[in-house]
C-alpha cells in the first residue's frame, strides 16, 4: 500500500546529534502511511479542487478535503481502508457526493487536511488546528533558533499564519533531514496535506531557509509531546487506528456500501448495498445480517444498487451466496445514534452551562467547541465514563472567553470509526 523510496527521499542515516526520539520516528511513520498510499478512481465525478480526480488515473496520498462536521476526516473519522474501498466503489460517496459550495474548503465527502494531517502523525486523538500547533497556544513547544534548516530535526512544524485576518494557515512537518560527513545539513524533508493530495518536498538546505523566511513562517519543535498534546492523545481512544491504516486492505470485490466499508451510519440513514460481482460469479442472494440474526434476504438482486434503513442500533455484516453456494467477503457496517441537546440557543459569557448527552452502540468521546467569531478560539471537552452515564456535560464557565456565535460538535466512536453532529449556540455578553 505504500509507495517506494528514491535515494533522495529516504531517511538519512541517524547520528549522535540528530537522533529521533520514539515518537518522532512515529511522526514520520504514520504521516506516510497517508503521504504514500496509492489508489485509481474507477469512475469520474470524484471532486477535487478545481475539478475532478481523473478516473483510471494512480495518485499518491489521500486526497485534500476539509470535510468539517459534513463529511469525514480520513484516519481520525474512518479507516484508511474505509477510503480505499469507497475508491473500489463507483456508487460509492466518493463520487455521488460534492461538498464544493456546502462546506468551506472541502470538494471531497473524505479526505484530509495540513492540521489533520500533522495532528495524525504526532498521534493526537482529533486535530490540533494549524494555528493552535505552535506558543502561547499549546505548552511543550519552542521556536526554533536560529530559524535554519541547520537547526532543523526530524518531527519539527512550519507554521504558516494566516495572509489576512479572515484567511486561512497552514502547517507542514519535518520528516527528514540529510547531513553531509561533516554533519552539515544539506537537505530537509518537508511533508504536508495541500491540493489535491499530499506532497513531499526535499529542499536543499538554501531553498528550505527561503521557505521558512516567506510569508512570516515559524519553524517550531515540540519539546514534550505529551505536554502538547494534553488530554488530546491517540492512544486515549480507538482512532486513529495506525495498526489498520497501515495494513493492507483485501477490499471486497463482489459488494461494497456507499461509504466504503468498515463503517458506521447513523440510525434512520440510507445504507446504499452496491451489489458489484467484478468476477462474473453470479450472485444468488444478498444477506444482511445484525450479529447473528439474518434481518434480510434478497433473493437474485443482480448487479446495481440496493437501499435500506435501519432503525435498529448494532453492528451489521452483509454479503451474497454466489451461483455456486459459496459466500463473498462479508461487508462490516454499524448503526448507531448520537444526539446531544443544549438547554437554549444563547449563553452568557462568564456562566457554566449543560449539554445533555446520549447515544448507542457508539461511546461519547469529544466536545468540540469552535467560534465562528474568532478562529484562535477553539476547545476540547473530553467526555469521561460517569458523563457518558449521566448523560450530561457541565461545561465550565471560564472555557468560552469570547462572544458570538459558537459551533457544537459532539463526537462518538466505535470500532467502525466516529460519527459527529453539529449544532450552533450564541454566546452574550
Amino acid at each position: 500500500m505504500q509507495g517506494s523510496l528514491t535515494a533522495a527521499e529516504t531517511t538519512p542515516d541517524k547520528t549522535e546529534e540528530d537522533s529521533s526520539v520514539a515518537w518522532q520516528e512515529k511522526a514520520v511513520e504514520y504521516a506516510r502511511i497517508m503521504s504514500h498510499v496509492k489508489w485509481t478512481p474507477v469512475a469520474a465525478g470524484m471532486p477535487k479542487r478545481g475539478g475532478y480526480f481523473e478516473e483510471g488515473a494512480e495518485y499518491t496520498g489521500v486526497p485534500y478535503s476539509s470535510v468539517k462536521s459534513v463529511g469525514r476526516y480520513i484516519g481520525f473519522d474512518i479507516f484508511l481502508k474505509t477510503f480505499l474501498a469507497a475508491v473500489e466503489n463507483p456508487h460509492s460517496v466518493l463520487y455521488t457526493e460534492n461538498l464544493r459550495g456546502k462546506v468551506t474548503n472541502a470538494e471531497c465527502y473524505y479526505g484530509k487536511v495540513c492540521s489533520s494531517y500533522t495532528s495524525y502523525a504526532l498521534q493526537c486523538g482529533i486535530w490540533n488546528v494549524s494555528r493552535l500547533h505552535g506558543p502561547p497556544y499549546r505548552k511543550g513547544v519552542i521556536l526554533v533558533e536560529p530559524q535554519s534548516g541547520q537547526f532543523a530535526k526530524v518531527g519539527d512544524v512550519i507554521y504558516t499564519p494566516p495572509a489576512t485576518p479572515t484567511g486561512g494557515s497552514h502547517v507542514e512537518i519535518v520528516t527528514g533531514v540529510t547531513k553531509d560527513a561533516d554533519g552539515k545539513v544539506t537537505h530537509v524533508r518537508v511533508e504536508e496535506s495541500r491540493p489535491q493530495t499530499t506532497k513531499e518536498t526535499n529542499r536543499n538546505a538554501a531553498s528550505f531557509n527561503a521557505h521558512v523566511g516567506s510569508r512570516e513562517r515559524k519553524l517550531y519543535r515540540i519539546t514534550d509531546l505529551d505536554a502538547w498534546r494534553e488530554g488530546n492523545r491517540a492512544e486515549s481512544f480507538l482512532f486513529p487506528n495506525y495498526d489498520e491504516d497501515s495494513a493492507t486492505p483485501a477490499i471486497n470485490r463482489v459488494l461494497l456500501l456507499d461509504q466504503g466499508d468498515w463503517v458506521p451510519y447513523h440510525k434512520g440513514q440510507d445504507v446504499k448495498f452496491n451489489v458489484m460481482d467484478k468476477d462474473v460469479q453470479g450472485v444468488k442472494a444478498l444477506v444482511i445480517k445484525r450479529g447473528d440474526a439474518v434481518v434480510e434476504q434478497i433473493k437474485r438482486p443482480g448487479k446495481g444498487v440496493i437501499t435500506r434503513a435501519f432503525s435498529t442500533c448494532g453492528d451489521y455484516t452483509a454479503h451474497c451466496v454466489m451461483n455456486d453456494d459459496s459466500l463473498s467477503q462479508a461487508c462490516e457496517f454499524s448503526v448507531c445514534d448520537l444526539d446531544f441537546s443544549m438547554p437554549k440557543e444563547a449563553i452568557a459569557l462568564g456562566e457554566s452551562w449543560e449539554i445533555d448527552i446520549s447515544s448507542e452502540n457508539m461511546k461519547i468521546i469529544i466536545l468540540y467547541f469552535k467560534s465562528e467569531a474568532n478562529s484562535y478560539e477553539e476547545h476540547n471537552v473530553f467526555v469521561s465514563e460517569q458523563e457518558q452515564q449521566n448523560g450530561k456535560v457541565v461545561i465550565p464557565a471560564d472555557m468560552i472567553q469570547g462572544k458570538g456565535k459558537m459551533q457544537v460538535w459532539l463526537f462518538g466512536e466505535n470500532r467502525y470509526g466516529r460519527l459527529k453532529k453539529r449544532l450552533d449556540i450564541v454566546v452574550k455578553g
